[in-house]
């Protein structure tokens, strides 16, 4: 445990930052699950209401600095992609 002052203030933000950065990886993940049930059910109109959610929630936290922005540019590409395929096994 840090014993100087400066060391005990860094400790309680990385304590809070930790917290605010899983609260928000936590909801993004959240939101990709519930895009994915709707793919798994075939379910066309669910994908596509649920994927503007996800990708706001992904581009949001990418902002934040909680994922890498490479990443969340990966992750929207794949959902985007997953969504679009169903659209066109449907049709």
């Amino acid at each position: 445990m840090a014993n100087h002052k400066d060391a005990l203030k860094r400790h309680r933000q990385n304590l809070k930052r930790r917290m605010r950065n899983r609260h928000y990886r936590t909801r993004m993940r959240t939101e990709i699950k519930r895009l994915r049930k709707a793919l798994e059910a075939g379910d066309v109109e669910a994908a596509q209401a649920q994927l503007p959610k996800a990708v706001s929630m992904i581009q949001r936290v990418a902002q934040k600095g909680v994922i890498h922005k490479k990443q969340a540019a990966r992750r929207v590409s794949r959902l985007s992609r997953a969504v679009q395929a169903l659209v066109r096994n449907e049709a």
